[in-house]
């Protein structure tokens, strides 16, 4: 599965921070999306920072910098 769309991301966007729980199910689509597609997103954007919080609790969120 490929995502067109991953490769033109640091075109436009300057950060993509993730918020989200360890252990929580409400984060586990989150933490799966990660582990899919880190590696991918950040070959595609090398420059482009992409940062991780983990928070116990935390509900997942995505932002991202314009």
């Amino acid at each position: 599965e490929s995502m067109a769309w991953s490769g033109n991301l640091s075109k436009n966007i300057r950060e993509l921070r993730f918020l989200m729980c360890q252990s929580s199910p409400a984060s586990s689509s989150a933490r799966t999306f990660v582990e899919k597609n880190y590696k991918e997103l950040k070959t595609l954007n090398p420059k482009l920072p992409i940062l991780f919080r983990e928070c116990s609790g935390a509900e997942p969120q995505l932002w991202a910098r314009f």
